[in-house]
Formats: structure tokens, sequence, C-alpha cells
């Protein structure tokens, strides 16, 4: 066991992260590869010395990786057999303004998920097991390393999201997907919010396999992925073209002008710049009312209006001014309100149950409040 410039305690097996929980006297601050800004106050500890892929069956679909471990690593090893994660993880450095590296383990804790979400599901729904540290400094293990091995109580699902307030991950598994063979995007130019949904609504409900749909208020331009085989991909896109026509001029990108577009969105790099960053879950049908309420200086829609990034003046109280549409706003950097929603009363209870059964000393509670 390390230490990171004398300040952050860098376990490098998973005893050594144990024996940190069982001698903790107060709150413990933990981080993967700093790429989210500061924490809470706590004695610090990293999960970089937590690193490399301990399994990977390409013929299985499936890989193991110690939490610490770079995503850049991951995703080389999986591009290596022509494969991919299928949530699509954004990487928040841009977005934030932030340096260090990405690690699967914080894409697992904060259940990051890009725009193939509408299609593939969440980080959680490719998660097929893990190993964790929780607040008593024991190991727990949950679920399997290939697929048919996921049994018992679901730990899995719930440490996903979970921001490290459950206990400290030390190795994820996940089932991945072949890479697509080719990928192409309409852009639709000019329309306002509204309109921007009602496109991305009738091209997710149309046939064609449309895995991502986003809108950029600034430029106006309304985007559509496809994927597959190139002769899929053709086919498809000429036929969604067809349904996007009432909602005005659809012009195609293909290849790497697609992939770059669809990193930019991934990363929400349309909201960047000086101010408090959140993003908002909400209805499709209510994105326009909540672009319009938060009278925001930038803002993006992903998830075909489901996800709504927003750039405010710092210390605006943003969920003052969206409370009427049941949006849950999370703030991603800035200060002022709490970073998380407050939740109704009787999922507090049952949230607050499953923490003190996990963490009884609250170790891990000043990771919530960042």
């Amino acid at each position: 066991m390390g230490q990171e410039g004398d300040a952050v305690l860098t376990p490098t097996t998973e005893e050594d992260l144990a024996d940190i929980v069982r001698g903790a006297n107060g709150p413990l601050s933990v981080r993967g590869g700093g790429t989210r800004g500061p924490l809470p106050e706590g004695e610090a500890v990293t999960t970089t010395g937590l690193t490399g892929i301990t399994l990977y069956e390409p013929g299985a679909l499936t890989i193991v990786a110690r939490a610490g471990t770079p995503m850049e690593e991951i995703e080389a090893a999986l591009a290596s057999e022509n494969q991919r994660l299928p949530f699509e993880p954004m990487d928040h450095r841009v977005l934030l303004g932030t340096t260090g590296t990405p690690t699967i383990g914080g894409a697992v804790a904060m259940n990051v998920s890009g725009p193939r979400r509408v299609q593939a599901g969440a980080c959680r729904d490719s998660l097929i097991g893990v190993r964790f540290v929780d607040g008593t400094g024991t190991i727990v293990k949950n679920g399997g390393r290939v697929m048919k091995n996921v049994t018992g109580y679901d730990l899995v699902k719930l440490l996903a999201g979970s921001r490290g307030s459950l206990g400290v991950l030390t190795e994820v598994s996940f089932k991945v997907l072949p890479s697509a063979a080719t990928e192409a995007t309409l852009v639709l130019d000019g329309l306002d919010v509204a309109g921007a949904v009602k496109a991305m609504a009738a091209a997710l409900s149309s046939p064609f396999e449309v895995n991502a749909a986003a809108h950029d208020p600034q430029s106006g331009k309304t985007s559509l992925r496809i994927e597959g085989l190139e002769g899929s991909v053709a086919y498809r896109t000429d036929a969604l073209t067809k349904v996007l026509t009432p909602f005005g001029t659809v012009t195609s990108i293909a290849g790497a002008g697609s992939a770059d577009l669809w990193r930019a969105v991934r990363d929400g790099q349309a909201v960047a710049g000086e101010g408090d960053i959140w993003r908002v879950h909400t209805r499709a049908s209510a994105a326009a009312q909540v672009v319009a309420d938060a009278k925001a200086t930038a803002s993006l829609l992903d998830w075909g209006g489901g996800l709504v990034w927003l750039r405010v003046p710092e210390g605006l109280d943003l969920r003052a001014r969206l409370g009427p549409h049941g949006a849950q706003a999370i703030r991603v950097r800035g200060t002022g309100a709490g970073a998380l929603p407050p939740e109704p009363p009787a999922l507090a209870a049952l949230t607050d149950g499953i923490r003190d059964r996990f963490d009884p000393r609250g170790l891990f509670k000043a990771g919530l409040a960042g």
C-alpha cells in the first residue's frame, strides 16, 4: 500500500483497502481517477492502485477488471477484439474542466451512461458482477464473471450509481458487445426544442433501430444515429430520411465525422464553460419546458429529450425553477443546493436503511454531499 503525494492512501490489494476501512476513525473521501472534480473532506483514499484486467473472454463477451483500471485500457483491449462496452460511458474532463484519468470503477459508481442508453441500457444493465469493501471492512462479492452466473440478491444493480455510499468497488465484471461495422448520423437543422423532441420521438419509435437521439439548442441541430452492417445502415438511413422529411431538410454524416459528433454529445461538450453544470432527468415531452424555464446559458438534450444538460449562472437554485415538471435535477458542478435531489420520505427511509446496513459507521456518506 502506498500514498499518493503523501496525502492520498493508495491500496494495491483488496486486503489493504479492507484494513484501511476497518481502521478508519472518520469519513473517507474515496476517489477513482479524479475526473469529476474536488470531493468532500475526509481521509482520502484512491482506487488507482487497484488496476488491471483480470479476465477477458471475447468469445463469452465478458470482461473483468479491477476498479482503478483506466477506461482507455478497457476500451483498447475491447477494440483489439472489435468489441465495446454497450453503454458508451462519458468522459467528464472537458465538461467539468478537470484532469485525471477516467476509471471503470468510477463509471460504475456513477452509473455513467452515454447516448446509446436509449437502446443498450445504462451501465448497470451491462454490469454482471462486483467485488467491494463495505463500511465494516468486509470484502463482498456479488454476481459472477459470466452472464449465466448472476444469482442471489442483486447488489450488482444496487452498487451501480450508489456513488460509493455503500462501499468501495474493487472489481467489476461486464458483458460486452461487438462493435458496429459502420455508423451514420442524420441531422436536421433549425428546429426549436419542441420540434426537435417530436422529430426524435418519430425516429426512436420507427422500426429503423435508432440508437442515439440528441439536440443542441445553440446550433439548432438535431442528430440521430444508426449503426450496424453497411448495407443495413444504408437502407435504414434512406428509410429514416423519409420519416424525418416533414421536419425539414435532412443531411447525413458518416464515419469519423459521425463518431466525433457523438463523442461530443456523450461528453456534454455543448454546455462546457463557466457556471454551474446540471443534468436533469425528465420526460421527453417536458424537455422543451425544462429548457425554457431553466433560462440556461447553454443546454443539450440527449436520450431523445429524457436527459437535459444545463449550464446556469453560479449558485442558481435550478430546482426551484423546475419544480412543477417533476424533473430530477442533479448538480454536477457548482455550489449551493445539494448535489442530489431530496428523496420522498418513504424512499429516503429505505435508502437510509440500506446504507446503514452496509456502512453502519457512516464512513462513505461524504460522497453523497459532493
